[in-house]
């Protein structure tokens, strides 16, 4: 069975993209859902168009590239994504009979929270997102904003009261980032922990004080 990722317009697509690389290398299969709107982000971020007509080869550019922006900073194999378009209402992952593991949405914009909250699924990836909830399947969203206001705070309390682990895109430096990547590996970590995903992003905490100190 997939994950299903969920793409949504929020700033962050160097999360999504260490997500979708990190899965592949787990060998788990991945259902991807890129909406509208983090097109437009994935374009200003990367210079990427991501079309549906070419979904491979721009997941393939997209997936290869740093989150320092320089391509070809890693080799991934795209073979175990299956795309499926955010307006295509009657996809597999649109019903409760399709099989998966559950969702992750990275990162998660606050009008993706507010749907998701709300039901409207008015795009596949919000509808997902409900099917995922209604079929009490793992739903992790990382979302990403700053600040919070309090609207949003309480459609996030609504998605946790519904079973949904909610993962802000808060990166931490206990880990001993030396790197802009380190920083994106450790939310992307911290969102595959959130669905038990097993994964080697970041250096997890032993109890050692001082671990995360450059040395030399």
């Amino acid at each position: 069975m997939p994950w299903i990722v969920g793409v949504s317009g929020a700033s962050g697509t160097p999360y999504a993209a260490a997500v979708l690389r990190a899965l592949l290398a787990a060998d788990e299969s991945v259902d991807l859902v890129v909406s509208r709107a983090s097109r437009l982000t994935l374009l200003d971020e990367t210079g990427i168009s991501f079309r549906d007509a070419h979904w491979q080869h721009d997941l393939r550019e997209w997936l290869a590239r740093g989150a320092d922006g320089k391509p070809d900073t890693f080799d991934p194999d795209v073979s175990g994504v299956r795309h499926w378009s955010a307006g295509d209402l009657a996809a597999g992952p649109s019903s409760g009979s399709y099989p998966t593991k559950g969702m992750l949405i990275v990162p998660a914009s606050t009008a993706c929270v507010a749907g998701v909250a709300l039901g409207l699924s008015k795009d596949l990836l919000q509808r997902t997102a409900s099917v995922t909830l209604k079929e009490r399947r793992r739903l992790v969203v990382a979302v990403r904003e700053t600040p919070l206001d309090g609207r949003t705070l309480r459609h996030l309390v609504t998605l946790d009261d519904a079973g949904a682990a909610v993962v802000p895109a808060s990166p931490a430096f206990y880990a001993g980032a030396t790197h802009i990547q380190d920083l994106v590996d450790f939310v992307a970590g911290r969102v595959l922990d959130a669905a038990g995903v097993g994964h080697d992003l970041y250096r997890r905490w032993r109890g050692d004080l001082g671990g995360a100190r450059p040395t030399g």
